[in-house]
């Protein structure tokens, strides 16, 4: 029995007998991130940035000078996972600041919360100059439609591999670790009161987007289903959509033809997507 199948076969059975147990157990899991470190093409990147504090303890990277862009990886990820992205506005004469969301990194915490990482994203823009764009990634680009809601103020939008609703994502995971039905509504609650704001109100269809923005997502992500992807494009009309048939969740944001949307997207090179768009 692998692991996996083991934490299925445990909360199969403690779900029934004491499911408010077992969802305490898996909301731990779902909120207490554990950051890998570095890849080794990355380090380069984190070496050769500014390590910035802003407000709160809220660590982050900055490199070069210009428009401010700020940049938000998404669970248990890494600012320097945008190293390609970095590059490519750095070569077009943006600033790039990329957060520690909260928990993560050098960010102070222990616990994360999509909510968490959009307060954090809305202290962080409030000490820095106004921002050209804000960029996304997973939980991330979740975290940045919310922040702006809070009040967040950004020129461009841009997501990549985002969820559009936190229910689906919290559904998908209490199935994915074998949680009994009343067991998951019970880890659903907690996480909703540990972000101190009801799921039902973290879903795009409830949010005012009016800046003009970017929704790039990969065909075969296994994290956050494309349809994600159109769902927010849906309820965004300021948004165009770049469906890219191949990228899987991650490492989609070196994708060259990202790279070129989000340059257009920004109004320093023509657009020429590849990939189905709209």
């Amino acid at each position: 029995m692998n692991g996996m199948s083991l934490v299925r076969g445990m909360n199969a059975t403690l779900g029934h007998l004491a499911p408010e147990l077992a969802a305490r157990q898996m909301r731990r899991v779902f909120t207490i991130p554990h950051t890998p470190a570095p890849r080794a093409w990355e380090r380069p990147w984190e070496e050769g940035a500014e390590r910035i504090t802003l407000r709160f303890g809220l660590s982050a990277l900055r490199w070069g000078s210009g428009p401010a862009v700020l940049l938000q990886h998404g669970w248990e990820g890494r600012p320097t996972q945008f190293a390609v992205l970095i590059e490519a506005l750095l070569d077009a004469g943006f600033a790039v600041v990329a957060l520690d969301g909260p928990a993560h990194g050098r960010s102070p915490g222990r616990e994360a919360t999509p909510v968490q990482f959009a307060r954090a994203l809305t202290e962080a823009a409030a000490e820095l100059p106004p921002l050209r764009a804000l960029i996304g990634h997973s939980m991330g680009g979740a975290s940045a439609m919310l922040a702006v809601q809070m009040g967040l103020r950004a020129e461009q939008l841009i997501t990549v591999s985002a969820p559009s609703r936190l229910l689906l994502m919290l559904e998908r995971f209490s199935r994915f670790v074998g949680l009994p039905p009343f067991a998951g509504e019970r880890f659903i609650a907690q996480v909703e009161r540990r972000a101190g704001m009801p799921v039902s109100e973290l879903d795009v269809s409830r949010y005012q987007l009016s800046m003009p923005g970017l929704v790039v997502h990969a065909a075969d992500d296994k994290v956050v289903p494309a349809g994600e992807a159109r769902r927010i494009h849906q309820f965004w009309p300021g948004s165009r959509l770049l469906e890219l048939e191949q990228g899987g969740h991650s490492q989609v944001l070196a994708d060259p033809r990202l790279v070129e949307a989000v340059l257009a997207q920004l109004g320093t090179a023509r657009p020429r997507l590849t990939a189905s768009g709209g």
